[in-house]
């Protein structure tokens, strides 16, 4: 493919990639502030953005808050498998990070690929419908 059949002035582009960068940092590098970040971003655009920005903003703060319950779950889990301090701990945090947190981290990804292509994204299973 040519690069210049590429469109990089497609409205809400920018805003798209920032909603997933947002999204990968508070999985990976800043959590918590990232998430604030994101979530201060979706106020504040939520109502004026493009088509295309909005509905990464939405995928992505409910990704983000998908992801905060299934860390909540797995901190349960293991509590009642015996706390912290048992063996049963370790399964559960392998397992937490091979499927749901790595799952979240490879479909952020794919958003920010195509936040970049200016195309929409919608998060399998978890993220909400346009």
């Amino acid at each position: 493919m040519d690069d210049s059949s590429l469109d990089f002035d497609i409205p809400g582009r920018e805003l798209a990639v920032t909603a997933e960068a947002l999204y990968l940092a508070n999985l990976m590098i800043v959590p918590g502030l990232s998430f604030l970040a994101l979530l201060w971003l979706w106020w504040r655009e939520r109502g004026q953005a493009p088509e295309l920005a909005r509905g990464h903003l939405r995928q992505t703060v409910a990704a983000s808050l998908w992801a905060g319950v299934l860390l909540v779950i797995a901190n349960g889990a293991i509590l009642l498998a015996g706390g912290y301090a048992s063996p049963h701990t370790w399964i559960i945090v392998i397992l937490y990070f091979t499927t749901c947190h790595s799952t979240l981290i490879f479909c952020g990804a794919i958003g920010l690929a195509k936040a970049l292509a200016g195309k929409p994204f919608r998060f399998p299973l978890i993220g909400p419908r346009p």
